[in-house]
């Protein structure tokens, strides 16, 4: 299947977002001979800055096949915003369907029309302390087992340094440098024509984010935790330690309750 053209609306985002991205970050790019040619593939990228969207598209633009990333589907039809996000291709996601594949139709159909659909697994900034990905979302997998099309991990590092997860302002110097490496399609093989449980789907989403994560390790030069960091897990020790110390303050204000009472009753008696 023939690549889509680029089309101006991207070459124009080209123009506006590249030059500021050449003079902030240093490049250090590595992999781009696994991105495919031809024909539809998904990218699964780890997510810790607001910005590695753009130091991320940079490097995907210079390979010719640009990414069409996934947002919501209502910024499609906001003036100038939709206007962009339809010109460039972007993919609507619709979080309202009670059906959680058709959730994704458009990105299914984006696959089968040759585009690089690129998706974020974990949905949304790592909240692992020194930045490793996060367990992630299934919606990579949904698309990668009902197409069966080639899945691409890429790490990327450096836009975190220019600009920290939740930090208002970038650190502009040292000039810092942009790494990003796509590796080779992550084999789903032995997921295809299973049925599409919750089961499948989370082994194959943990297949597709240990191949970020081996990635991730090869840029940093470090070990990642043998367990990844599971935002669920982290809200339910957050609401026992919060459950604890209620019962705490609430134990301990009976206690102090029960003293004051037997003061009073031990002066009554005096």
């Amino acid at each position: 299947m023939p690549r889509r053209r680029i089309g101006f609306w991207y070459r124009f985002a080209a123009v506006i977002c590249k030059p500021p991205l050449v003079v902030l970050l240093k490049r250090d790019w590595r992999g781009m001979e696994n991105i495919p040619a031809e024909g539809g593939f998904i990218t699964a990228v780890n997510h810790n800055s607001h910005i590695d969207p753009l130091a991320y598209a940079h490097f995907q633009y210079n390979t010719g096949r640009v990414p069409r990333f996934l947002a919501k589907s209502g910024l499609f039809s906001k003036g100038f915003v939709g206007a962009a996000m339809r010109g460039t291709g972007q993919i609507p996601v619709y979080r309202e369907s009670t059906d959680a594949l058709s959730a994704f139709r458009a990105a299914i159909d984006a696959v089968e029309r040759g585009e690089c659909v690129a998706f974020y697994p974990e949905g949304t900034l790592t909240r692992d302390p020194d930045g490793w990905p996060m367990t992630g979302k299934t919606g990579a997998a949904r698309v990668a087992l009902q197409t069966k099309c080639p899945v691409i991990p890429v790490a990327q590092w450096g836009a975190n340094e220019l600009l920290p997860p939740y930090a208002k302002k970038p650190r502009l110097f040292p000039r810092k440098t942009s790494k990003v490496l796509a590796g080779p399609p992550v084999d789903l093989s032995r997921f295809y024509d299973r049925e599409m449980t919750p089961e499948l789907l989370k082994e194959t989403t943990e297949a597709i984010m240990a191949a970020v994560t081996r990635l991730l390790e090869e840029i940093r030069g470090e070990k990642a935790p043998e367990t990844p960091y599971d935002p669920r897990v982290e809200r339910m020790e957050q609401r026992r330690r919060t459950h604890a110390q209620r019962n705490g303050r609430q134990d301990r204000n009976r206690g102090e309750r029960a003293a004051v009472r037997e003061v009073r009753e031990e002066g009554l008696g005096t």
